[in-house]
C-alpha cells in the first residue's frame, strides 16, 4: 500500500491509519523530526519524570527519542490496534514506557494523571476532510473539540498541551481558547512555516 493517501479526506479515516500501519514496517514523523524540537521541549518539560502522554502517536520516533533523552514516564496512545501492536513490540525493552489503543476523543485514564500532553499531527489528521476551512463540517468541530477537553481533563494543574501543526492560528485557535487555561503560539521555520501551541492550565 502506498502510504500517501488516494484523497484527502482518507486521513481522517480508522480505515486508512489501520491499513497503512499494517503494511508498513518503518516509522514516520509529520512535521519535525525530535532534534528539530528538542530545544524547545526542554524548556517546556524540565523535569525528565513529567508524565507525558502522547496522542495519537502513530509510528512516529517521537517517544523513543525522549525516552532515549531521559523523559522515562511516557504513556503513548492511538486507536490503531495494529500500530499500538507493532510498536509495544518495537519498543518493549523500554522501561517506563507505556502503549495503550485508545482514541484521543476519548480517553479511559482519570483526571489530573498526566502532566503533559502532546498531540504531533493528530488534529491535523482529523480535521482532513472536505468543507470550508473557515467553518469546518460539525463533526470535525466536535472531534477536535472534544480531543482539547480530554487532554484538559486528564492534565494536572499547572499542565501543558503541546500542539505541533501546520495549521495557523486564525484556523487552531478556536479549539485551544479556554477558561483557566494561557496559550502561546510559536511559529517555526523559515520556507515552509510549522507552528507550536502551548496550552497551560492555570
Amino acid at each position: 500500500m502506498d502510504t500517501i493517501a488516494a484523497t484527502n479526506e482518507e486521513y481522517s479515516t480508522q480505515t486508512y491509519w489501520e491499513n497503512r500501519y499494517a503494511n508498513d514496517e518503518g516509522t514516520f514523523d509529520w512535521f519535525k523530526s525530535y532534534a528539530d524540537i528538542k530545544d524547545l521541549l526542554h524548556d517546556l518539560i524540565p523535569e525528565r519524570s513529567s508524565r507525558v502522554l502522547v496522542l495519537g502517536c502513530g509510528n512516529s520516533t517521537l517517544s523513543d527519542d525522549m525516552w532515549q533523552d531521559e523523559y522515562r514516564n511516557i504513556v503513548n496512545i492511538d486507536y490503531s490496534g495494529v500500530v499500538i501492536g507493532k510498536m509495544k513490540s518495537k519498543y518493549e525493552d523500554r522501561d517506563g514506557m507505556e502503549w495503550l489503543e485508545m482514541d484521543v476523543r476519548e480517553l479511559t485514564f482519570e483526571n489530573n494523571s498526566f502532566d503533559v500532553a502532546i498531540d504531533k499531527g493528530t488534529m491535523d489528521a482529523m480535521m482532513a476532510v472536505k468543507g470550508d476551512v473557515w467553518n469546518p463540517p460539525p463533526q470535525v468541530v466536535d472531534d477536535c473539540t472534544r480531543e482539547i477537553d480530554e487532554a484538559i481533563r486528564v492534565l494536572r494543574p499547572g499542565g501543558i498541551f503541546i500542539y505541533l501543526t501546520f495549521g495557523q492560528p486564525h484556523f487552531r485557535k478556536r479549539f485551544l481558547t479556554r477558561e483557566g487555561t494561557t496559550l502561546e503560539i510559536k511559529q517555526l521555520g523559515e520556507a515552509f512555516h510549522y507552528y507550536l501551541y502551548v496550552l497551560r492550565l492555570d
